[in-house]
């Protein structure tokens, strides 16, 4: 069994060919940026980013919805905080300037924090943002099964929740030059490693489940490149102790009787057939109405986010990066985010 120190002496070393690994979740962006990794590993093993932050592939014409919602005074929209500084069509339009002007914007840190707010004001309608991907869809199906318990009826969805097989199945139809993928472990803690193993058969691509400390992201890529270089597909779980072949049955289930799978826009990508959840009819009295389809406004004002997000670019290559975009006045939603590239790429260079 190879130790820790020969994995990273193999990875540094390393000088076939060029190879490019893609981390698909927002964590693995966060915690690579962190370790210094990149800087460990041959400079013939290139690590970039993907469409995994859910505020970061939220399309903008969704922001400027949820800024027009908010200024109907019977209405309050609740969020998590990254989602309050996510420009819309324009840098200066988001849900913080519209709280600042007098919208009732409110930050939680539960969805289960609406209860109160429904309960205490039961004239006003309650919208939740609902952004997010496979490991917070769950949540969601608590909420509305608490609703429907209490008989609460001033609380509303509007969704923008995202799937990622069809995603990684987009970038590669349209020629995404990647080698082998680190698969998102919070997903695959909830929908199993196994989600997974159509695309790396469809595709030829491995593909590796893995943790998020220093350590569990070598052994990852370690196991890529050796995968790679045997011309070797398939979904090896290296993460056992959260994530099991089949996931997690309960959630699952509770998310296929509320949800079911729809068309959804991707900030950078346009429309993705079957990449989006919506709710099911027989729960439209939750649902604040169509959310996926929004038109996802192309930037005017430099920001690359969306060639960030299909890996095509590294942040540090956007041109107003560091100097017209940081995080104290982001131009773009991957500056936003504690997962976006942008702003890991920052914070992590300065």
């Amino acid at each position: 069994m190879m130790t820790m120190e020969s994995m990273l002496d193999y990875l540094k070393e390393y000088n076939g060919r060029p190879i490019t690994l893609m981390e698909v979740c927002g964590s693995h962006t966060a915690a690579i940026a962190k370790s210094g990794i990149r800087g460990l590993i041959s400079a013939n093993i290139k690590l970039i980013g993907g469409p995994g932050c859910p505020v970061c592939v939220t399309p903008t014409e969704y922001v400027d919805k949820l800024i027009e919602i908010s200024q109907d005074r019977n209405i309050c929209i609740v969020t998590f905080g990254d989602l309050l500084r996510v420009p819309g069509s324009s840098s200066d339009n988001t849900l913080n300037r519209a709280k600042s002007l007098g919208a009732d914007v409110r930050m939680v840190y539960s969805p289960m924090d609406i209860f109160s707010m429904a309960q205490m004001e039961p004239e006003k309608t309650f919208v939740f943002a609902a952004v997010g991907f496979e490991t917070t869809a769950p949540v969601y199906t608590v909420l509305l099964d608490e609703a429907k318990k209490k008989g609460i009826e001033n609380i509303k969805l509007f969704s923008a929740l995202k799937t990622m097989p069809a995603v990684i199945a987009w970038l590669l139809d349209s020629g995404a030059c990647v080698d082998g993928f680190i698969a998102p472990g919070h997903v695959a803690a909830v929908t199993g490693s196994r989600y997974f193993e159509e695309i790396s058969r469809n595709y030829n691509k491995p593909m590796a489940v893995t943790g998020f400390s220093d350590e569990e992201l070598v052994v990852g890529i370690y196991q890529l490149v050796r995968m790679i270089e045997t011309n070797e597909s398939g979904v090896k779980n290296l993460y056992p102790a959260v994530v099991t072949e089949e996931g997690n049955l309960k959630a699952l289930s509770k998310m296929n009787s509320y949800y079911e799978a729809c068309d959804a826009t991707w900030r950078g990508m346009g429309v993705i057939k079957g990449s989006g959840l919506k709710l099911r009819e027989e729960y439209k009295t939750f649902d604040y109405g169509n959310s996926q389809l929004f038109t996802d406004v192309k930037a005017s004002n430099g920001c690359c986010c969306g060639q960030i997000l299909m890996g095509r670019m590294t942040p540090n290559e956007c041109p107003i990066f560091s100097n017209v975009c940081t995080p104290s006045s982001p131009v773009g939603a991957c500056m936003v985010s504690l997962e976006g590239g942008c702003y890991q790429y920052y914070i992590n260079s300065q």
